[in-house]
């Protein structure tokens, strides 16, 4: 018979070899996918509580964005234009990631700051949670007083629409 005592089946290691490596494998896939779960990117189009909607582009590796706000609410006299929007998140760590943007209002002399948090719930869905700061500009420093105002918005992700379409499809 065999002289190797293995009855014609592979060595011991190599199957425990085997075995072991399809269970790191496993565990490496479950944990790519847990983390992949509160995974938050800023791009895309979003829309606010308010009926906003706002797209946002592919961040560089600076963490840098740009995009386009189209707001549904205004306060000033001339007609709502889309307007240009510029900010930065954390790229250090993409699991529910801080960030902060500025839109120029291309309607008026004001300008607002948004700063927030992507969230993800645990179906997956992702939220921004952002406070703002809207500057109006003030007629004389004696008018400073009133001419910031403080509120807060909740993005939710619009589907089905790239990038661009959900703000010039209102145009």
């Amino acid at each position: 018979g065999d002289s190797s005592g293995t009855c014609g089946k592979p060595p011991l290691p190599v199957a425990m070899g085997k075995t072991g490596f399809s269970l790191i494998l496993a565990l490496a896939l479950v944990t790519l996918s847990i983390s992949s779960e509160k995974k938050c990117t800023l791009s895309g189009a979003w829309q606010n509580d308010l009926g906003s909607k706002m797209t946002i582009s592919a961040m560089n590796e600076a963490g840098q964005f740009s995009g386009l706000y189209l707001t549904a609410v205004s306060g000033a006299a001339k007609p709502i234009l889309v307007s240009p929007l510029n900010g930065s998140q954390h790229v250090d760590n993409l699991e529910q990631p801080t960030f902060g943007f500025t839109v120029k209002w291309s309607f008026s002399d004001s300008t607002t700051v948004f700063v927030g948090q992507c969230f993800v719930d645990d179906q997956g869905e992702q939220t921004l949670q952002t406070m703002w700061l809207l500057r109006d500009k003030a007629k004389s420093v004696d008018d400073n007083w009133n001419a910031t105002t403080v509120g807060t918005n909740i993005f939710t992700r619009i589907k089905g629409q790239n990038v661009g379409e959900s703000v010039r499809s209102d145009l």
